[in-house]
């Protein structure tokens, strides 16, 4: 099922905070020399879900999320895990990438949202329609 446009554009926002918050992550720990940890796009994932936890519960319904919102995210995000993976792993090593916590956000929200856009559209009987 595809989500709606203003969905999508709240979705990036919250992404854009969460890659916008792992570089300065990222400046801090290089700052004071701490190594890196390793960072998965599973862990990208999960930091996204509780965003959006944490924002249905705070204005869900001053932006529109209802509460079930969360569980299909949940779902949607189940079923990309192994394309996203595949997808932030193949971009990492092809782009010669360090593997940050603010590379792997930035390259699984890109492929979250190219998995989210493709999906079909529903009609009022939740049926999948053509595009």
């Amino acid at each position: 099922m595809r989500l709606p446009g203003r969905v999508i554009g709240l979705l990036k926002e919250y992404m854009h905070n969460l890659v916008e918050q792992a570089k300065q992550e990222d400046v801090a720990l290089s700052t004071f020399g701490f190594a890196k940890q390793p960072y998965r796009s599973d862990q990208a994932i999960s930091d996204l879900l509780a965003i959006l936890d944490d924002r249905i519960e705070s204005e869900g319904v001053q932006v529109g999320l209802a509460v079930e919102f969360l569980h299909q995210m949940w779902t949607l995000c189940n079923q990309a895990d192994s394309q996203i993976a595949e997808t932030v792993w193949l971009r990492k090593n092809l782009e010669g990438g360090t593997g940050s916590k603010a590379e792997i956000r930035d390259h699984t929200y890109h492929a979250l949202i190219t998995y989210l856009e493709s999906q079909p559209e529903e009609d009022e009987t939740g049926e999948a329609t053509a595009n």
